[in-house]
């Protein structure tokens, strides 16, 4: 696949300097299921404004990595997710990566394209690219790292391949809105929802 590399454990010393060059970096994980305490963290996928995407494969029982730490908690650079609220807390509990500063575009969606139901990526990318992502490979075994087929692997570069043009699209809506400096509030709501959550509060907002 052109401009997609595969790390084992961390990124590399010179793909971390790489991204420690660009302003955004979209981020992606893949896990063997939604509960973090019980399934664990899989691929970490990164792409910059260049288009240059890499998945670090995350062994069993890996709790650090210490270049992925550094590049996603750099102040400096922008973090772009779909759906931020569970791939922060994902990164957090199995390797201690507090994310920061992030752009989710699954609550800028929300908030700007309230003509729409859907939010998922697979609608942004068609709506906003024109381009139909193919999530065959979504529901699959992620565990297996190491034989990880070409299906997974372009789906895992897909996730974060579109990102940074969507929350370009998206941060002009929201500003053309008006909502810009409410989008900018939800994000920094998510750092204590991603706290709830690893402490398995639930609702505590209802009366």
């Amino acid at each position: 696949m052109e401009n997609f590399q595969v790390c084992d454990r961390d990124l590399s010393d010179d793909l971390l300097e790489r991204y420690l060059g660009s302003d955004a970096i979209a981020v992606d994980t893949e896990t063997m299921g939604l509960n973090p305490y019980r399934d664990r963290l899989c691929l970490v996928q990164l792409c910059d404004t260049s288009d240059c995407v890499t998945a670090v494969r995350i062994q069993l029982g890996q709790d650090s990595a210490p270049n992925l730490k550094q590049l996603l908690e750099a102040p400096e650079i922008l973090k772009i997710f779909h759906f931020a609220r569970f791939d922060l807390a994902t990164l957090r509990h199995h390797l201690d990566i507090v994310v920061s500063p992030v752009f989710c575009t699954k609550i800028a969606s929300k908030l700007a394209r309230t003509y729409s139901p859907r939010h998922g990526l697979k609608e942004l990318v068609r709506e906003l690219q024109g381009i139909e992502l193919d999530k065959t490979a979504q529901s699959s075994d992620w565990g297996n790292a190491a034989n990880l087929s070409q299906e997974q692997l372009s789906y895992a570069a897909n996730d974060v391949r579109y990102l940074h043009k969507i929350c370009q699209q998206l941060t002009l809506m929201l500003q053309r809105e008006g909502r810009w400096e409410l989008a900018q509030q939800c994000f920094g709501c998510l750092p204590t929802l991603i706290a709830l959550d690893l402490m398995q509060y639930r609702d505590v907002f209802e009366h």
